[in-house]
């Protein structure tokens, strides 16, 4: 049987999808400015949590998660 030991960066990025899955881009945005003030590369990060979106995916996203909220789901 054999393991593969992830490396830090496969770590991180994993790390980021669960978050991302659970808290939506902005708080994961906000929490890893946060985390690692001065560490990174936003441009990378910018790009990898919001390349495939546009206003209006952003704005339906918002109000899924408003409208989830008001439905105390959230």
């Amino acid at each position: 049987m054999t393991a593969k030991v992830l490396n830090e960066q496969e770590i991180v990025q994993e790390a980021v999808e669960v978050l991302l899955e659970h808290l939506g881009a902005a708080k994961v945005a906000r929490f890893l400015a946060a985390w690692q003030t001065g560490a990174g590369d936003y441009l990378a990060m910018r790009k990898q949590l919001f390349d495939e979106e546009t206003v209006a995916t952003l704005s339906e996203r918002v109000q899924a998660y408003e409208k989830g909220k008001e439905g105390g789901s959230a």
